[in-house]
Protein backbone atom coordinates (compact mmCIF):
# COMPACT_ATOMS: atom_id res chain seq x y z
CA UNK A 1 0.00 0.00 0.00
CA UNK A 2 3.00 2.24 1.37
CA UNK A 3 4.57 1.68 -2.23
CA UNK A 4 1.20 2.47 -4.24
CA UNK A 5 0.72 5.84 -2.53
CA UNK A 6 4.98 6.60 -3.35
CA UNK A 7 3.75 6.05 -7.07
CA UNK A 8 0.37 8.18 -6.90
CA UNK A 9 2.85 10.99 -5.67
CA UNK A 10 5.46 10.27 -8.11
CA UNK A 11 2.77 10.47 -11.26
CA UNK A 12 1.78 14.40 -9.59
CA UNK A 13 5.18 15.32 -9.47
CA UNK A 14 5.87 14.38 -13.32
CA UNK A 15 4.42 17.52 -14.28
CA UNK A 16 4.65 19.98 -11.47
CA UNK A 17 6.75 22.65 -13.00
CA UNK A 18 8.17 25.37 -10.29
CA UNK A 19 4.61 26.71 -9.90
CA UNK A 20 3.55 28.51 -12.04
CA UNK A 21 5.08 31.91 -12.53
CA UNK A 22 2.74 32.90 -14.74
CA UNK A 23 -0.57 32.28 -12.33
CA UNK A 24 -3.23 31.13 -14.17
CA UNK A 25 -2.91 33.88 -16.65
CA UNK A 26 -1.66 31.58 -19.66
CA UNK A 27 -2.89 28.04 -19.61
CA UNK A 28 -1.40 25.03 -19.80
CA UNK A 29 -1.60 23.65 -23.47
CA UNK A 30 -1.21 20.05 -22.53
CA UNK A 31 -2.46 18.11 -19.79
CA UNK A 32 1.15 17.23 -18.91
CA UNK A 33 2.24 20.82 -18.33
CA UNK A 34 -0.50 21.39 -15.46
CA UNK A 35 0.72 22.35 -11.91
CA UNK A 36 -1.73 21.01 -9.65
CA UNK A 37 -1.89 21.36 -5.88
CA UNK A 38 0.10 19.37 -3.56
CA UNK A 39 -0.70 17.06 -0.59
CA UNK A 40 -0.36 19.28 2.18
CA UNK A 41 -2.24 22.07 0.38
CA UNK A 42 -5.95 23.76 1.26
CA UNK A 43 -8.88 23.34 -1.24
CA UNK A 44 -10.13 26.76 -2.69
CA UNK A 45 -12.97 28.25 -1.21
CA UNK A 46 -15.13 28.49 -4.46
CA UNK A 47 -18.83 28.68 -5.34
CA UNK A 48 -19.96 25.90 -7.63
CA UNK A 49 -23.63 25.15 -9.26
CA UNK A 50 -25.04 21.86 -8.30
CA UNK A 51 -27.61 19.94 -11.05
CA UNK A 52 -30.31 22.50 -9.63
CA UNK A 53 -28.23 25.56 -10.56
CA UNK A 54 -27.75 26.11 -6.98
CA UNK A 55 -25.40 27.94 -5.45
CA UNK A 56 -23.02 25.31 -3.45
CA UNK A 57 -19.98 26.38 -1.68
CA UNK A 58 -17.01 23.77 -1.85
CA UNK A 59 -15.60 24.55 1.64
CA UNK A 60 -18.81 24.41 3.62
CA UNK A 61 -18.85 20.64 2.04
CA UNK A 62 -15.63 19.66 2.67
CA UNK A 63 -16.32 20.94 6.69
CA UNK A 64 -19.14 18.43 6.66
CA UNK A 65 -17.22 15.38 6.12
CA UNK A 66 -13.99 13.91 4.56
CA UNK A 67 -14.44 14.18 1.40
CA UNK A 68 -13.20 12.21 -2.07
CA UNK A 69 -12.86 15.17 -4.47
CA UNK A 70 -13.23 13.93 -8.53
CA UNK A 71 -12.62 15.90 -11.25
CA UNK A 72 -14.00 14.49 -14.57
CA UNK A 73 -13.92 15.87 -18.15
CA UNK A 74 -17.80 15.90 -18.92
CA UNK A 75 -20.50 13.39 -19.29
CA UNK A 76 -19.57 13.03 -23.14
CA UNK A 77 -16.44 11.34 -22.35
CA UNK A 78 -16.92 7.55 -21.71
CA UNK A 79 -13.79 7.03 -19.63
CA UNK A 80 -15.09 9.43 -17.17
CA UNK A 81 -18.57 7.36 -17.48
CA UNK A 82 -17.35 4.78 -16.61
CA UNK A 83 -15.48 5.93 -13.49
CA UNK A 84 -18.32 7.68 -12.59
CA UNK A 85 -20.24 4.45 -12.84
CA UNK A 86 -17.39 2.57 -10.87
CA UNK A 87 -17.62 5.15 -8.09
CA UNK A 88 -21.17 4.49 -7.71
CA UNK A 89 -20.33 0.62 -6.93
CA UNK A 90 -18.49 1.25 -4.30
CA UNK A 91 -20.35 4.77 -3.13
CA UNK A 92 -21.48 2.55 0.28
CA UNK A 93 -17.87 1.16 1.12
CA UNK A 94 -16.98 4.82 0.91
CA UNK A 95 -19.67 6.14 3.22
CA UNK A 96 -18.78 3.26 5.76
CA UNK A 97 -15.27 4.55 6.45
CA UNK A 98 -16.75 8.29 7.10
CA UNK A 99 -16.16 9.58 3.46
CA UNK A 100 -18.49 11.80 1.06
CA UNK A 101 -18.01 11.63 -3.08
CA UNK A 102 -18.21 14.61 -5.10
CA UNK A 103 -17.32 14.90 -8.27
CA UNK A 104 -16.85 17.84 -10.57
CA UNK A 105 -16.59 18.85 -14.40
CA UNK A 106 -17.39 21.60 -16.84
CA UNK A 107 -20.80 20.71 -17.80
CA UNK A 108 -23.69 22.57 -17.34
CA UNK A 109 -26.33 21.57 -14.09
CA UNK A 110 -28.64 19.95 -17.17
CA UNK A 111 -26.09 18.07 -18.33
CA UNK A 112 -24.90 16.86 -14.85
CA UNK A 113 -28.55 16.21 -14.13
CA UNK A 114 -28.44 13.70 -17.73
CA UNK A 115 -25.51 12.11 -15.73
CA UNK A 116 -27.13 11.24 -12.52
CA UNK A 117 -29.89 9.69 -13.99
CA UNK A 118 -27.98 7.98 -16.76
CA UNK A 119 -26.04 6.37 -13.61
CA UNK A 120 -28.10 6.49 -11.40
CA UNK A 121 -25.90 8.02 -9.09
CA UNK A 122 -26.22 8.97 -5.57
CA UNK A 123 -23.61 10.88 -4.76
CA UNK A 124 -23.34 14.43 -5.76
CA UNK A 125 -21.90 15.90 -9.14
CA UNK A 126 -20.88 19.79 -9.15
CA UNK A 127 -20.97 22.17 -12.48
CA UNK A 128 -17.57 24.19 -12.88
CA UNK A 129 -18.48 25.35 -16.06
CA UNK A 130 -16.74 28.03 -16.12
CA UNK A 131 -13.34 26.81 -14.71
CA UNK A 132 -12.32 28.88 -12.43
CA UNK A 133 -12.07 25.64 -9.98
CA UNK A 134 -10.05 23.46 -12.00
CA UNK A 135 -7.72 26.85 -12.77
CA UNK A 136 -7.77 26.96 -9.09
CA UNK A 137 -6.53 23.79 -8.43
CA UNK A 138 -4.16 23.90 -11.20
CA UNK A 139 -5.75 21.27 -13.84
CA UNK A 140 -7.37 23.28 -16.22
CA UNK A 141 -5.41 22.92 -19.34
CA UNK A 142 -6.56 24.49 -23.42
CA UNK A 143 -7.74 22.35 -25.76
CA UNK A 144 -7.20 22.98 -29.49
CA UNK A 145 -9.71 24.23 -31.80
CA UNK A 146 -11.81 21.31 -32.89
CA UNK A 147 -12.37 20.22 -29.46
CA UNK A 148 -14.14 23.85 -28.47
CA UNK A 149 -17.54 23.63 -29.57
CA UNK A 150 -18.40 20.60 -27.71
CA UNK A 151 -17.24 21.54 -24.52
CA UNK A 152 -19.05 24.99 -25.04
CA UNK A 153 -22.25 23.08 -25.60
CA UNK A 154 -21.73 21.13 -22.85
CA UNK A 155 -21.54 23.38 -20.52
CA UNK A 156 -24.33 25.79 -22.30
CA UNK A 157 -21.60 28.31 -23.07
CA UNK A 158 -19.67 29.27 -20.12
CA UNK A 159 -16.57 27.22 -20.97
CA UNK A 160 -14.28 28.67 -23.73
CA UNK A 161 -12.38 25.88 -24.28
CA UNK A 162 -10.46 24.10 -20.99
CA UNK A 163 -10.75 20.84 -19.46
CA UNK A 164 -9.10 19.56 -16.33
CA UNK A 165 -6.68 16.23 -16.42
CA UNK A 166 -8.98 13.65 -14.11
CA UNK A 167 -8.17 13.88 -10.53
CA UNK A 168 -8.94 11.67 -7.68
CA UNK A 169 -8.61 14.28 -4.28
CA UNK A 170 -8.85 13.71 -0.64
CA UNK A 171 -9.51 16.16 1.92
CA UNK A 172 -9.94 16.15 5.44
CA UNK A 173 -12.59 18.35 7.16
CA UNK A 174 -9.81 20.92 7.66
CA UNK A 175 -9.80 21.17 3.77
CA UNK A 176 -6.27 19.93 3.52
CA UNK A 177 -5.27 17.51 0.77
CA UNK A 178 -4.23 14.31 2.54
CA UNK A 179 -4.21 12.13 -1.14
CA UNK A 180 -4.02 12.86 -4.97
CA UNK A 181 -3.95 10.89 -7.76
CA UNK A 182 -3.63 12.64 -11.17
CA UNK A 183 -2.79 11.44 -14.69
CA UNK A 184 -2.40 13.47 -17.86
CA UNK A 185 -3.67 10.28 -19.85
CA UNK A 186 -7.52 10.86 -19.80
CA UNK A 187 -7.92 6.99 -20.13
CA UNK A 188 -6.21 5.80 -16.90
CA UNK A 189 -8.62 6.56 -13.62
CA UNK A 190 -7.27 5.31 -9.81
CA UNK A 191 -9.22 2.20 -9.21
CA UNK A 192 -12.35 1.67 -7.08
CA UNK A 193 -10.12 -1.32 -5.06
CA UNK A 194 -7.07 1.03 -4.85
CA UNK A 195 -8.99 4.25 -3.63
CA UNK A 196 -10.91 2.25 -0.83
CA UNK A 197 -7.08 1.24 0.39
CA UNK A 198 -6.27 4.98 0.12
CA UNK A 199 -9.28 5.57 2.23
CA UNK A 200 -8.59 3.15 4.66
CA UNK A 201 -4.88 3.74 5.00
CA UNK A 202 -5.89 7.78 6.17
CA UNK A 203 -8.18 6.16 8.50
CA UNK A 204 -5.85 4.33 10.12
Amino acid sequence: MKAFLFRAVLICLTFLIARNAYGQTIMPEKATDISPLLIGEMAPDLVLKNSKSEDVKLADLIKSRPTVLIFYRGGWCPYCNLHLAELQTIEREILELGYQIIAISPDSPSNLTASIEKHRLNYSLLSDADMELSRAFGLAYSVPETSKERLKKASDGRNTGLLPVPSVFVFNQLGEIMFEYINPDYKKRLKGNLLLAVLKELKQ
